[in-house]
């Protein structure tokens, strides 16, 4: 990988793991917000606070797994491994990079991946 594009795609994730931690923090204070909430009214309320807090936990699940695949990322342009399939070791391309920049696997072995997992 040239010099120039894994230095965009640094900044790039630097820019999504920012915005992952605002929204984690935002949510943080929403749960609170939700938790100190508890006095039931009804069972309306009840489930409703429920659905709430589920919400925000499977976001913040999905959050803090892109997260981790973005540190990730970063680290292996730290390590000069940027680009490079975790499992076949041959270039991902530049495009999959670009719509994915913390893309771990190749498409070939992304969809190997996926088919064995169903």
């Amino acid at each position: 990988m040239d010099k120039q594009f894994v230095d965009e795609m640094q900044t790039i994730l630097l820019e999504q793991k920012n915005v992952i931690l605002s929204n984690l923090r935002a949510e943080n204070e929403d749960f609170e917000a939700l938790i100190q909430d508890l006095e039931p009214k009804d069972f309306i309320d009840i489930a409703s606070d429920d659905i709430d807090r589920k919400t925000l936990e499977a976001l913040s699940t999905q959050d803090v797994k892109r997260l981790r695949l973005i540190d990730s990322a970063i680290s292996r342009i730290h390590n000069d491994r940027y680009g490079l399939c975790m499992k076949c070791n041959k270039k991902i391309p530049r495009e999959r990079l670009e719509a994915i920049p913390y893309a771990l696997m190749c498409i070939s072995c992304q969809s190997s991946d996926e088919r064995r997992n169903r």
